[in-house]
């Protein structure tokens, strides 16, 4: 599965990856090299950008997205996200003769204010792209990231990669290098190791292509930013049950981003009014509502809880939730239970996460 060869170090005289492991390396001019070198090799990488760490295959390669599918054991109906790193490149991935005046005008419009950025936009697919990566659909979903690693190695390849997040299917997403290297293993060739993402959370994902704009997934673009370029939008619930055909945009089955211990969560309201539980994590979205929950409640020094933000920022808060749920997770508890934030901004992100996570 994984790419049979290996690449050498000329200073060191050592593999740097091999198909038996997978190995991982800081972000580095010659890292970044030897990535794109997989990658046209057809083999996967996993890398760092603005919102998560994502595992990426040559966007050209209906063999090399193949491989994605089967590593992350991704139902074929959810679609990938196609990354460029430049506008100039959107054509290659994009259709647009089929898009017409007035939509494009708003896409430039978006485009020339939010890229680079957490925002996919759905547009017709370019016939170069494989079927594979946009599951069967005529649509493919397409961003182009705001950092300069992933950047750097989308033109150093091919110019497009297709990534979903570097993660088993339905599970938290990874916002370090070493949430790859825990969940996937050794089933991919590279890991980038870039640090901590900026944003936290996956990018948006607005479709266009229709005659009602709407946003298929909230994510780290806000609505209210979109809606200031282009007015106003609509937000779109796909069931699972209709997923068969396909799915326009990935993050859109109802149960997803889910941690292994089971996760539970509410109002403010009745947080900071639960009963302490024995191995239980309490994870509150400000330091208002914690010290709420431990004036009434009075819980034990043993007691497991985090803060989402202490001054109840919403960006500070989406960029340490997965991180903050991932650590969690480690703690051998029963359950968590977690707060919702307020609905607007990136709070209507940070709620579907949560939401979805629940189920």
């Amino acid at each position: 599965m994984l790419v049979n060869r290996g690449i050498i170090d000329e200073q060191k005289n050592q593999i740097i990856y091999s198909h038996k492991d997978m190995k991982y390396l800081p972000v580095s001019n010659d890292s970044i090299k030897q990535a794109a070198e997989i990658l046209l090799a057809g083999g996967l990488v996993a890398f760092p950008t603005e919102t998560v760490y994502g595992l990426g295959a040559d966007a050209y390669n209906a063999e090399a997205l193949a491989k994605i599918f089967e590593v992350k054991e991704r139902p074929r109906f959810d679609p990938l996200i196609v990354h460029i790193a430049s506008i100039e490149t959107l054509e290659d991935v994009a259709d647009m003769s089929l898009v017409e005046k007035e939509t494009r005008e708003k896409l430039f419009a978006l485009a020339e204010n939010l890229w680079p950025g957490p925002l996919s936009i759905v547009l017709p697919k370019n016939k170069k792209i494989p079927g594979i990566a946009t599951a069967g659909l005529a649509t493919a979903a397409i961003r182009f990231p705001d950092h300069e690693a992933a950047q750097q190695l989308i033109k150093l390849s091919t110019g497009a990669i297709a990534a979903p997040s570097a993660n088993r299917f339905g599970s938290l997403s990874p916002t370090r290098a070493e949430h790859v290297r825990d969940t996937l293993g050794d089933k991919i060739d590279l890991v980038l190791d870039g640090g901590p993402t900026r944003v936290g959370l996956e990018s948006t994902v607005l479709d266009i292509t229709g005659g009602t704009l709407k946003i298929l997934r909230h994510g780290g673009t806000t609505k209210e930013a979109i809606e200031n370029l282009i007015g106003r939008i609509q937000d779109e619930f796909v069931s699972e049950d209709d997923c068969n055909g396909g799915m326009l945009s990935p993050g859109q089955l109802k149960s997803h981003y889910a941690p292994k211990t089971p996760l539970c969560v509410m109002t403010q309201e009745i947080i900071t009014n639960l009963i302490y539980e024995k191995d239980s994590a309490f994870l509150f979205f400000s330091a208002e509502s914690r010290e709420k929950w431990e004036k009434a409640l009075k819980p034990p020094k043993s007691a497991v809880f985090r803060v989402l933000s202490e001054s109840g920022n919403l960006i500070e808060a989406a960029s340490r939730l997965f991180e903050t749920l991932h650590e969690l997770d480690k703690c051998s508890l029963l359950q968590i239970f977690v707060e919702y934030a307020p609905q607007i901004g990136l709070g209507e992100a940070i709620n579907d996460r949560l939401r979805r996570a629940s189920s």
